[in-house]
């Protein structure tokens, strides 16, 4: 999960642990902090306070409802934000089930890309300003931003809508398929594509069936449209499927679970399975760079670090000496593995 980060470990309960902090953000350019609304000022390190020590800095904050608000001295997590943004009411399989969250914690993943556009924003703005800012995000906020379909269709018809399984809410076929030994989604959603798929299905008269015959129909009809479309896909395997929609020029695609993703030809091509060194445990494997460069290409270079790994390095690096570290790690201000305690190197 760590990948490419080094790790140090501060103790900012106690003056020490703090004072390394300050001397660390003297000279920074990002701060990212999740705790509740008040936590980091009074530990000294509120936005106001650090914005005095270092102008220059972006302090990004992540939290569950933000920090303002009547709610934003609630403390948050994915299962939270996913209920009160609206996204398990849309989740499930048909209406009136129990709701039901997404597989992946989707608020948190997103609160963090929010967070890293805001910071990105942020730092560009410095370059003509010369000044840091507070960037602000949540759990709550990285939810809603997810319903923009669905907000933009109970702002236009004033009723919610429910859950709906893998179907669209605005153009159909587009869903998955039970194929005879597996799933496979269709999207079907425009005209030519319909005409495309119904041929490939071996099934040219649906495109003359009243009830299929626009969109707007098979959306008024997708009960039917699904009915109809179920039993000719069970007839054929999802291997031969995928191999005559792509001739036919229909986009579709298996529904593979984790470790069949992990082993996917395009996903290996793209580097977004790598391998990588631990130093507890041996050789792992972790998710690559989704974002490809074509004059800075990145890379997953490191592992996860272990607690407090990197410490003795970093402040290193930022003028303390080995005899500064030591007595830091035995007031409790700081925290390293064994291997590089009393001056060792790594």
């Amino acid at each position: 999960m760590n990948r490419n980060k080094r790790g140090i470990a501060l103790n900012l309960k106690i003056e020490a642990g703090r004072a390394v902090l300050s001397r660390l953000l003297k000279d920074a350019d990002v701060l990212i902090e999740n705790y509740r609304r008040g936590t980091m000022e009074k530990m000294g390190f509120g936005y106001e306070a650090l914005h005095a020590l270092n102008p220059k800095l972006i302090y990004c904050s992540i939290s569950g409802f933000g920090r303002t608000g009547p709610y934003a001295d609630r403390g948050g997590f994915d299962l939270v934000a996913q209920g009160m943004s609206g996204l398990m009411s849309i989740t499930g399989e048909r209406p009136g089930g129990p709701p039901m969250k997404a597989g992946a914690p989707v608020t948190d993943i997103t609160a963090g890309i929010l967070a890293c556009v805001g910071v990105l924003a942020a730092l560009h703005a410095r370059e003509s300003s010369g000044h840091g800012q507070m960037v602000d995000t949540s759990l709550f906020e990285a939810g809603i931003t997810h319903t923009y379909w669905h907000s933009a269709i109970c702002f236009a018809t004033g009723q919610a809508p429910g859950p709906m399984g893998s179907a669209h809410p605005l153009n159909a076929p587009y869903q998955a398929f039970p194929a005879s030994d597996g799933w496979i989604t269709v999207g079907a959603a425009n005209q030519e594509n319909w005409l495309r798929l119904v041929d490939a299905l071996g099934a040219p008269e649906l495109a003359k069936d009243p009830w299929f015959v626009n969109n707007a129909e098979r959306m008024r009809n997708l009960a039917a449209l699904t009915a109809a479309l179920t039993p000719l896909f069970q007839t054929r395997s999802v291997a031969e499927w995928m191999r005559r929609l792509e001739e036919a020029g229909v986009p579709a695609g298996p529904v593979l679970d984790i470790a069949e993703m992990h082993a996917d030809p395009q996903a290996l091509a793209r580097e977004m399975i790598v391998e990588t060194t631990h130093p507890t445990a041996g050789q792992v494997k972790a998710i690559g760079l989704p974002i490809k460069f074509s004059d800075t290409p990145g890379g997953v270079r490191g592992a996860a670090p272990v607690f407090g790994q990197h410490t003795r390095e970093v402040l290193r690096e930022y003028g303390f000496s080995d005899a500064e570290i030591d007595e830091l790690a035995a007031q409790g201000a700081i925290q390293m593995p064994a291997s590089t305690m009393k001056g060792a190197t790594r």
